[in-house]
């Protein structure tokens, strides 16, 4: 298959190692580490261990969909030129991937702000005397814009040199989950883990909220098993090398995550671990005392550094890809003289990321940014891919999901399922960024005579 032609210099230098490193970074991060007592409080309990299978579920079910996709057209940008194509790009794909360039240059800073923001309070476990690192003071908002300012320091680079940096990270997650797993298996003790609270399975409207609330904090955990996908012009062979990526990282998270989250409940009491602030440290403190917990907290950090590399490099090639295209302000289509990279992009995000993560509160970050992406570029995707295979199209697919189109249903079902669970002002919020968006486009579509209806009205008036 002859892959689609990009209007880029950038260079396919990421191989199967280096995606699938990129891919689980992103996933993992600090999110894990953080969410897990929001995710016990929300369930009240051990029972919480089916909001983590949830998620699980879906990211597979999400996962074909992506995988569909980035195989059949493995460009720069992702979910930009995946709705683009699959809309028609004349025609709704023209407005349906405006508005996921409209939501990305908001929810994609917001993301590497959650990051940043989670980094600088963990921080506070190394400093338990010190009140400067305590959530939302000055000093440790200042500490997450100096961590958001690091990432694009280290982002400034050639991809080759970005996808020797990922693997060492890679090194550093994988390591520091599996010694939590280890400790974690070896100190188990089974009542605490399967000590469950009185009726912990009554399928009554506050079991639901609960696991609503507590799959967006998960769904928030496994978020990134595509990112390869944004970088689809970077990628080698990227029809065999992003679905398998993908496959692979969703599988092995999911595992680490299931057996991470068993772990922390044999050893940690529930009631205790659902109002902890540092959840595994107080878990490697229980175990092997204070000086391991300060090592296990240095690696979380570095964890968290690592998820942010690998988002804010996806993240920064979304707008590059919509601006070659002409739909998006043209400095972001500026690419480094020597160093072949959207450089303004890069810069440009991490900027509004490094204000956002002065502003806001960890929580209401991370439900945000499920809110905002759930409409548009998930549901969007998936009723897209589906109605791909329904009509003509010259696009090729060399990957085909497994039992179409099941996975992209569960995936639109679960997805809508945890959008009406949230809050009324997240969803709110989301719809009104939405909204704002298509406002802003028409607006500017009559202006510019680019999309189809209002092109034929002026036509024909003319």
């Amino acid at each position: 298959m002859n892959l689609p032609k990009t209007k880029s210099t950038l260079v396919r230098g990421l191989g199967l190692k280096e995606a699938t490193a990129l891919n689980m970074i992103d996933m993992v991060g600090i999110g894990p580490f953080v969410t897990i007592p929001f995710i016990i409080k929300a369930m009240n309990g051990p029972q919480c261990m089916i909001a983590w299978v949830l998620g699980a579920i879906l990211a597979l079910c999400d996962g074909f969909v992506w995988s569909e996709l980035g195989a059949a057209m493995p460009e720069a940008g992702g979910s930009y030129v995946f709705l683009r194509e699959l809309y028609g790009k004349n025609k709704w794909g023209s407005l349906m991937s405006f508005l996921f360039i409209w939501q990305t240059v908001i929810q994609a800073p917001l993301v590497i702000a959650s990051g940043a923001i989670a980094f600088s309070q963990y921080l506070g476990y190394l400093f338990p005397t010190d009140s400067i690192y305590q959530p939302d003071t000055i000093y440790q908002k200042l500490v997450a814009g100096g961590v958001v300012l690091l990432i694009v320091l280290l982002l400034y680079r050639k991809i080759t040199d970005i996808g020797k940096i990922s693997i060492i990270f890679w090194i550093v997650v994988i390591g520091t989950i599996g010694w939590l797993i280890i400790a974690g298996l070896t100190h188990f003790h089974s009542e605490l883990a399967f000590t469950y609270p009185k009726d912990a399975f009554t399928m009554s409207r506050v079991f639901f909220l609960g696991l609503g609330a507590a799959s967006v904090k998960t769904i928030y955990s496994y978020l990134g098993y595509y990112n390869v996908c944004h970088l689809g012009a970077e990628i080698k062979n990227p029809q065999r090398n992003i679905p398998k990526s993908i496959f692979i990282s969703i599988i092995g998270i999911a595992i680490l995550y299931l057996l991470m989250q068993i772990c922390v409940l044999g050893v940690i009491p529930w009631q205790t671990g659902k109002d902890s602030n540092f959840i595994v440290s107080l878990f490697f403190e229980s175990i092997y005392g204070r000086t391991a917990a300060m090592v296990a907290t240095a690696l979380i950090l570095i964890i968290a550094v690592s998820s942010l590399f690998s988002a804010t490099l996806g993240y920064s090639r979304i707008p590059y890809s919509a601006a070659v295209d002409g739909k998006f302000f043209s400095i972001f289509a500026k690419i480094h003289p020597k160093k072949s990279f959207p450089h303004i992009s890069l810069l440009i995000l991490g900027g509004t990321a490094f204000i956002f993560s002065l502003l806001f509160r960890l929580s209401d970050v991370i439900t945000a940014i499920i809110v905002m992406r759930i409409l548009v570029q998930f549901v969007g995707q998936s009723i897209g891919v589906i109605l791909l295979r329904y009509r003509k199209t010259s696009i090729e697919l060399s990957f085909k999901m497994w039992l179409f189109p099941v996975p992209a249903v569960i995936g639109i079902i679960v997805w809508l399922f945890v959008f009406s669970q949230v809050e009324l002002k997240f969803q709110l919020a989301g719809v009104g960024v939405m909204l704002l968006g298509i406002v802003f486009f028409v607006v500017r579509a009559i202006r510019m005579k680019e999309w189809y209806p209002f092109k034929e009205v002026i036509d024909t008036k003319s």
